[in-house]
């Protein structure tokens, strides 16, 4: 019932929208006309008088209006529940352009999502969930003890959720959405992906920004890496990473064709051209913040090598690239090390909660002495199959028309791009060449944190792009991206290219204005 095909709804909705439509405009309907188009007569107001205190499609729903304030405009916030514990929020613009925009959302989630507000300025009607538990975005305490709240954030609160959405939007508006989209980062890109897999009639497109889609594989190798980070010398200062994170700038950021503090071409900074072992510490022992011992060359190699576990091939997570902006505030001190003290680290937090509760079952368990990490193979295959979304086989989604744009910050220190490249290169071969290329994209934005942030052009439209590619048939080539300043203005550009693709600096040379400008960047393969 969730995953009903796009056309079939369509065509049951035409009746219901036509006399909704005519009974809200009270004039007479002399034909079909474009189902598409909104009642422009129905403001947010209106929308919010015909939610109200209503139960629309399982979900009990309140209403209030938003006034506009600064850059955000007047919306109706719409609030829902379906039982037991499943809240969901609406935001219905004034000046609605007939489309349905899910937001996912992240870690663990356990709360709603905030605005997406270009998805509102832009007309959507949009909607984001907690996926049906409530509590701290890094605890995974609830999927201990409840098994449906752990289904519902596997897999089945998105579809869950878009079936009350579609009724509701079309209660509101008086018609159903001409088109639906979803896009996520993180979980949020994991359920993305999971809903192309296992609902793949349910979004006519979907971006997946820097999916978290192979959980078992990922949380293992936060695992491997926490272990070596709490070994004996293991610890990385933030003076550490300042010296590893300039070693690798000073040799591989002039191979993009400027010096400009981001790695841009990865794919030639090989670890023979890196030689982290150049930082090695004079015999292998911590000897102060110049050199590396041995023991944090073990943290470097966990962080860079593939982590495989027995029992499915998908148990593994690529290595992630060295990109020389590691020292970023948003990089390995939030996401690795801690900056000296692992326990704090986001990557030990959330494998420790997800030791504790999906995999020990035992809250007193102790992640750093749980190995190894595939000893349990039945808790590993159970965790696969309520959060892994790592079927490649996709051919239902993009042969019902859906579109896939996937996008990973070349700086994530949280999941590597590595892997995202993996799944996508092991798609195209599921689905044939052909196929990938007429309805999948794949971009990485070098020197971009975990989602956003970095010093890299961390800002595009990919949610332009995508209706343009579904509803004007526009198939998205390169983009643009941007680094926005603290003022809103635009600090520099750059192209966002295809993978494996990277913006090459072609701009006449010592020219700092110019380097700021995308058009002087072409797209290169390596």
């Amino acid at each position: 019932m969730y995953a009903e095909n796009r056309k079939t709804h369509r065509i049951r909705s035409t009746a219901l929208a036509a006399a909704a439509l005519c009974s809200l405009l009270l004039a007479a309907c002399g034909s079909d006309g474009d189902s598409s188009a909104p009642a422009q007569v129905v403001n947010a107001q209106q929308a919010c008088n015909a939610l109200s205190g209503k139960v629309i499609g399982g979900a009990a729903l309140t209403a209030a209006m938003v006034p506009a304030s600064a850059s955000v405009p007047t919306y109706c916030k719409v609030n829902g529940t379906i039982a037991p514990a499943l809240n969901f929020e609406m935001r219905l613009p004034d000046a609605w352009n007939g489309k349905l925009y899910y937001g996912g959302g992240g870690g663990y989630n356990g709360s709603i999502p905030p605005l997406v507000l270009p998805a509102l300025a832009q007309g959507y009607a949009s909607v984001a969930s907690d996926s049906g538990h409530q509590g701290s975005g890094l605890s995974a305490d609830f999927a201990l003890t409840d098994t449906f709240a752990a289904q519902l954030f596997g897999s089945l609160s998105v579809p869950t959720v878009m079936s009350s959405a579609l009724e509701s939007v079309t209660a509101a508006y008086g018609v159903p959405p001409s088109k639906s989209y979803f896009e996520g980062c993180s979980n949020g890109g994991r359920e993305a992906l999971m809903t192309v897999q296992r609902h793949p009639n349910l979004f006519d497109g979907v971006i997946a920004r820097a999916p978290a889609y192979n959980w078992v594989g990922f949380m293992g190798a936060f695992n491997r890496t926490a272990k070596a980070l709490a070994a004996p010398g293991g610890a990385f200062s933030a003076e550490k990473t300042a010296l590893l994170a300039k070693h690798v700038r000073d040799t591989c950021d002039a191979l993009d064709g400027i010096v400009d503090g981001v790695v841009s071409n990865p794919a030639a900074c090989t670890p023979a051209v890196l030689d982290i072992a150049a930082l090695r510490c004079g015999g292998g022992t911590d000897t102060g913040n110049t050199c590396l011992s041995d023991a944090q060359l073990a943290v470097v190699t966990s962080w860079t090598t593939d982590a495989v576990f027995a029992g499915n091939s998908t148990f593994r997570n690529k290595g992630w690239n060295l990109t020389g902006n590691e020292d970023d505030p948003g990089a390995w001190g939030a996401w690795e090390t801690g900056n000296g003290n692992v326990t704090g680290a986001l990557q030990f937090l959330f494998q420790d909660t997800t030791v504790k509760n999906y995999l020990a079952r035992d809250p007193a368990a102790n992640s750093l002495t749980y190995a190894p990490w595939d000893q349990n193979q039945n808790a590993l295959y159970a965790l696969a199959a309520l959060n892994d979304a790592t079927n490649t086989d996709i051919r239902p989604f993009l042969n019902s028309g859906g579109k896939l744009i996937v996008w990973h910050g070349g700086n994530d220190a949280a999941l590597s791009s590595n892997s995202t490249a993996e799944y996508v290169a092991n798609m195209r071969s599921a689905v044939g060449a052909a196929s990938a290329d007429a309805a999948t994209r794949f971009y990485i934005a070098p020197g971009v944190d975990h989602c956003a942030g970095g010093p890299g052009a961390d800002t595009s439209d990919l949610l332009a792009a995508l209706d343009q590619w579904v509803t004007a048939s526009v198939a998205p080539a390169t983009l643009r991206a941007e680094k926005i300043d603290a003022a809103g203005g635009v600090a520099f550009a750059r192209p966002l290219c295809q993978h494996p693709q990277y913006p090459r600096y072609t701009g006449p040379v010592n020219d700092a204005a110019a380097a700021k400008l995308a058009t002087n960047y072409t797209c290169t393969t390596p």
